[in-house]
């Protein structure tokens, strides 16, 4: 249970991270926000980052073995990059449809992966 919710929180924070860090930039696009200035975007993904925190601080608690979680510290940073990558992938073919998908990312996505897999063996 406690790695199911670990990865749930990550997913969570994660999406929240992604839309902070890539969001602002199709603000361009929303007329509430084409004048802002870049100390305005900083603020506003600040504010959305502060949700990534609030659900990533618990997630590596939860998660990590000397708090009874059934994560090392190297097996929890190695799921946050493949979630963060799975997470921004969507996120760009969804939001950004210029950008596309090719066979070198799904390669090295794969690499990421068996990397999950190698931290993983005993």
């Amino acid at each position: 249970m406690k790695a199911l919710t670990t990865v749930v929180l990550l997913i969570l924070s994660n999406t929240f991270m992604t839309f902070a860090w890539y969001g602002h930039l199709k603000f361009k696009e929303m007329s509430w926000s084409q004048n802002l200035g870049l100390v305005a975007v900083i603020f506003i993904s600040w504010g959305i980052a502060l949700f990534e925190y609030a659900l990533q601080v618990p997630a590596n608690r939860i998660g990590y073995s000397e708090y009874g979680g059934p994560f090392s510290l190297v097996q929890l940073k190695v799921i946050q990059e493949v979630i963060t990558l799975t997470v921004f992938v969507i996120f760009s073919l969804v939001f950004f449809k210029n950008e596309t998908f090719r066979v070198n990312h799904l390669i090295g996505f794969v690499f990421l992966v068996l990397a999950v897999y190698f931290i993983f063996k005993k």
